[in-house]
């Protein structure tokens, strides 16, 4: 059998951890790992027993972008079609994967040790939150297809570093190291390399202790009031903690802070 190209494990109860498993290319794509990934997801969101999710890569890079040399072509679309149609099918398929790790109910923490490069750049900035190994960088690959931008990162990346910036580094193509990373708001924070994955771990758990529903919808608020209005973003707000007020793990919450012990949550 096969070695899977997406490792899923639970290093712990309640966090979920998908590896992209291409190690020998540094974890480029080839189109049945975008497969994959995407079935990954789609199981973790309808299990709320997670909560947080942790992105990473095997071996000594987080993501090279899409393997070039052996990635393959895309089962199913006709071979005859001109290129453009054959394109506009085939980034049909990839563009729901930024936008299925938006939808999750669950955080996910994008752990970037060593290169995030084209789709494994876009991958990381579409999660809530990047912590980069301090041998990590950011590389903008996509200029090799002949834009600058893909899977989302014209819409992301401002909204991460501001718009200049954003535009400075879509237009150069230049690279990003993880000190820079970290000070312009790319990633959370710098991590050493021998310390990632606890951090990771960490920052997952301080997540999990909290009402499921109320981190699932405070999701929602936060990624729907990047393009809402203020009046709008309250509302969210207000409605999500109205919802999450009512729930018997909000008073088991209340409950576990009281009795000075680990809350213990039912999803109801």
């Amino acid at each position: 059998m096969a070695e899977p190209r997406i490792l899923v494990d639970d290093p712990e109860p309640g966090i979920r951890r998908l590896t992209l498993n291409r190690p020998d290319a540094l974890n480029a794509f080839d189109y049945p790992m975008y497969d994959e990934l995407k079935n990954a997801l789609a199981a973790i969101k309808e299990e709320l027993a997670v909560r947080a999710v942790i992105l990473t890569g095997a071996g000594r890079g987080f993501c090279a972008g899409h393997d070039i040399r052996a990635g393959g072509s895309p089962a199913g679309i006709d071979p005859d079609l001109g290129l453009l149609h054959q394109q506009k099918l085939n980034y049909g398929r990839l563009t729901p994967i930024p936008l299925a790790l938006r939808q999750l109910p669950q955080p996910v923490i994008a752990v970037v040790n060593g290169a995030a490069a084209g789709i494994g750049y876009a991958l990381a900035i579409a999660c809530d939150i990047v912590l980069i190994g301090e041998s990590g960088k950011f590389v903008n690959a996509v200029h090799n297809a002949a834009t600058g931008a893909e899977l989302g990162m014209s819409w992301l990346l401002p909204r991460v570093v501001g718009l200049q910036r954003a535009a400075e580094l879509l237009y150069t193509a230049r690279a990003v190291d993880a000190e820079e990373a970290a000070r312009i708001g790319l990633a959370l924070k710098a991590v050493p390399d021998a310390r990632l994955m606890d951090e990771a771990l960490g920052l997952a758990r301080a997540i999990a202790v909290n009402v499921p529903a109320g981190v699932w919808l405070t999701k929602l608020s936060l990624w729907h009031g990047l393009s809402a209005s203020f009046e709008a973003s309250l509302e969210l707000e207000s409605r999500a903690t109205q919802i999450a007020q009512a729930t018997e793990d909000a008073k088991e919450k209340r409950l576990a802070m009281q009795e000075r012990r680990a809350p213990n949550f039912s999803n109801r």
